[in-house]
Order: structure tokens, then C-alpha cells, then sequence
């Protein structure tokens, strides 16, 4: 869950938003997070197998709603975060090795991860954990850093912007970016098969790992509000800066200049990690689509092996990201597209007719949904509104409502052609 966003979102946030409201953004953020996981933990109880949103909306609502959301996963969910996350590393390396092309340092990135995460379950799994707990430890030491050098008072800034009404588009439009810094909140759910006792452990790891990471994501962004200025939230976003975070500015206010170079450090740790976990989860809705005839058998799952196949697909499908141009702006979609897939999923969960014996949901898991769904109509409206415009027929429409369309319309045409391949081998 855990990537460079919490590093640098709350800079876009500071200028519309003044501190307390960023903290509450974040922490909302972390509340939405967890009530998708609770209701994500109920899904799981009723169908224990991996595949996440694809295998949920697919049993639970209609194969081709599934498909759709396993469409999404492979066209926009994993290989442009992967891109996007592998070409901000490389960037960050050039921050250490001066020179160093980025896109190849990218795409060796990708390489690497997707070769550990095709060899075998126990190398894919030491990867990830490695990663993480590095990644943990870093982030961990940033916090101590700016709790015990730092201010642990948070000051409204005097070029703030003003609050005296709430200003509630830019607090939603906000929640989009937060909600992305939260995405993998349910990365658990995508391979479920793989755990022991998925009933149990898938929704325990969600609840934890929401909490956890809520925790951390409050923290770094005080340690940010209580020892940086309007003017240096807002400088990198403004291009006054190039290729460090926020964490950068603290670390070389409170201890100077090599302690913020070695911040490029952890932040390529934590995109590592990210991209690793990606890589990991990623496969297996690929491999899901395939054992359901989807998609060819080459990518489906293999007893005691990851779906080789699938991960290499991914890894190819990054890469070719990676080295090409005008691709960036998917990621301003790419929240969006996410939360409706993954609201139409908890809304799966009220169809009582799919219901069963000691899976039955309670009470805590359909107000989930409920908060979960609401929540994410709320800023994908807001998304809708502050999306840029493209003249349709003389209709003005936002581009993330064609995205959303050209999405639907492949997974459909793709769906309808398996279909019809299917009756003609039957025949």
C-alpha cells in the first residue's frame, strides 16, 4: 500500500486545502479504506478464491460485470501504476547516480521484479516481505526523525488557503489522490487460494494493514504540515523543485543535505515495493480469467507455482509503458476507474440471493459497503467535474467518462468474441 504518493500528495492537497483539513482528508481516506476491507472481508467469506473484483462481481453479480472489472485490472489497474511507479524510480536514482537513463533503469526494475515473482511462490513471497519490511523500517525512521527534531505543532500557514466555508469539491477532488496513496487495501483478496485459511487471514491482513498504514499515512503527513511551510508544500508541485518529495524538504531542513539526498533512498524502496506487490497481485486476476476460459490457458494458474505466464504478460505490458510517451495522464483516471470497480463490488455484496449458511454477511460488513460505495460516488463525481473537457458530437464531455466508455466497450467486445468461440468449439 505503501508507495511515493504519501510523500507527495499532500503537496497537490496544500493548495487548495489548509492543514487540518489535509489530516482529515487522510484520515477519511483511511475510514473508507477500512470499510471497503470490511466488506471486502465478507465477499471473501462468501467466495474464497483469488481473483479479487473479477471473481466477486463475476459470481456475484454476471460474468460480464466481472470481466469488465478484470479488464479494468489489465488495461489501467496494474501495468500503468507499474510504469508509472518503475519510471518515477529511475528518476529518483538519477538523483544518486547522476546520468543513468531513467526508462532503462525502469525497465531493468521491471525486469528484475517480474523474473523474482515468476520463479517460484517462496522466491515471490520473500521479495515482497523483504521489501516491505525494509520499505517499513524507513518509513518508520522518517516519523522518530520529524516527531524528535522537529515541530510537533501544527500552525495555520499565513498564505493558506482560506476555509471559512468548507470547501468541499477540493476536500473530495483531494480524496481521489488519498484514495489512490490507499489502493492495495484489498491486494490480499487477488490471491486468496494461496493462503491458509482464506476465510480468516484474508479479512484479518485487510483490517490490520488498513490500520497500520492509516496510522503511518497520519503521521509522516503531520511530521510534513508541522515542519514545512504553504510556500514549501506547494514548491514541487509549482516546479520549483525537481525529483524530491516532501520528505526531502524535512529531512534537509531538520538535518541537512545528505540526510534529504538519502531520502531518494527510501523512496526508491518504497516504489520497489510497491511495483513488487503489483506484480504479485496483479497475475493472479489474469490467471483467474484464464482458468474460467477468459483468456488463453497459457496464463491460467499452475498447482505450487505462480501463473508465470501472467506475470510475465504484465511485466511485458509495464515495460512497453515505459518507453512510451503521453501515457502519464491515465494515472488522473486510473483512482477513479478504481473506485467504481470496486464499489459496484461491495454492492455486490447486498444481492441476498448469492448469500450462504455461516457466510452470511452481518450488519458491520453491509455498512461498509454502504459507507464504501457512497464515499466513492462522492469523489468520483467530483472527478467528473474537475476532468478535462473533450468536445463530443458539440457535447462537452469529460475524458474520464470516455476512459470509463472505451473500457466497458473493449471488455465487451472481447467478451462477446470468447462467447461466440466457445458455441463454435461446441458445435
Amino acid at each position: 500500500m505503501i508507495g511515493v504518493g504519501v510523500l507527495t500528495t499532500a503537496g497537490f492537497m496544500a493548495l487548495d486545502l489548509p492543514p487540518g483539513l489535509i489530516l482529515l482528508a487522510w484520515f477519511v481516506g483511511g475510514i473508507v479504506a477500512l470499510a471497503g476491507s470490511v466488506a471486502y472481508g465478507a465477499l471473501v467469506r462468501l467466495v474464497p478464491r483469488s481473483g479479487g473484483e473479477y471473481r466477486y462481481l463475476s459470481e456475484l453479480l454476471h460474468p460480464a460485470v466481472g470481466y469488465i472489472a478484470g479488464w479494468t485490472s489489465l488495461l489501467v489497474g496494474f501495468s500503468v501504476p507499474v510504469a508509472l511507479a518503475s519510471l518515477g524510480a529511475g528518476a529518483f536514482a538519477e538523483t544518486i547516480l547522476p546520468g543513468v537513463d531513467l526508462r532503462i533503469t525502469a525497465a531493468i526494475l521491471i525486469g528484475i521484479v517480474t523474473v523474482s515473482h515468476a520463479g517460484n511462490l517462496r522466491a515471490s513471497k520473500w521479495t515482497q516481505d523483504i521489501l516491505a519490511m525494509v520499505k517499513s523500517i524507513l518509513i518508520a525512521a522518517f516519523v522518530v526523525v520529524g516527531l524528535s527534531v522537529g515541530s510537533n505543532s501544527v500552525e495555520p500557514w499565513t498564505s493558506a488557503p482560506e476555509a471559512d466555508a468548507f470547501p468541499a469539491g477540493a476536500f473530495f477532488t483531494s480524496l481521489i489522490f488519498v484514495s489512490f496513496c490507499y489502493t492495495g487495501w484489498n491486494a490480499a483478496t487477488y490471491a486468496a487460494e494461496e493462503f491458509e485459511n482464506p476465510r480468516r487471514n484474508v479479512p484479518l491482513s485487510m483490517v490490520v494493514g488498513c490500520t497500520l498504514v492509516m496510522a503511518v499515512y497520519l503521521l509522516v503527513n503531520w511530521v510534513f504540515v508541522a515542519n514545512l511551510d504553504h510556500s514549501q508544500m506547494t514548491a514541487w508541485i509549482q516546479g520549483d523543485t525537481d525529483r524530491i518529495t516532501l520528505a526531502h524538504l524535512v529531512m534537509q531542513n531538520l538535518l541537512g543535505v545528505g540526510a534529504a539526498k538519502a531520502m531518494s533512498i527510501v523512496v526508491i524502496l518504497a516504489l520497489a515495493s510497491a511495483i513488487s506487490a503489483m506484480m504479485l497481485i496483479g497475475p493472479r486476476v489474469y490467471a483467474a480469467m484464464a482458468d474460467d476460459r477468459f483468456l488463453p490457458q497459457v496464463f491460467a494458474s499452475q498447482a505450487g507455482s505462480p501463473p508465470r505466464a501472467s506475470v510475465v504478460l504484465q511485466g511485458a505490458l509495464a515495460i512497453t509503458l515505459v518507453f512510451m510517451s503521453g501515457f502519464r495522464e491515465l494515472l488522473n483516471n486510473v483512482g477513479s476507474i478504481l473506485a467504481v470497480a470496486s464499489a459496484a463490488t461491495v454492492l455486490s455484496l447486498f444481492r441476498r440471493s448469492r448469500w450462504r449458511g455461516d457466510a452470511r454477511p452481518g450488519l458491520v460488513p453491509l455498512v461498509g459497503a454502504a459507507v464504501y460505495a457512497m464515499m466513492s460516488g462522492w469523489m468520483v463525481y467530483f472527478a467528473m467535474q474537475s476532468s478535462e473537457k473533450v468536445t463530443v458530437v458539440g457535447t462537452q464531455v469529460p475524458s474520464l467518462a470516455l476512459w470509463m466508455l472505451g473500457i466497458v466497450t473493449a471488455a465487451m467486445i472481447a467478451y462477446s468474441s470468447t462467447l461466440a468461440a466457445r458455441r463454435s468449439s461446441a458445435l
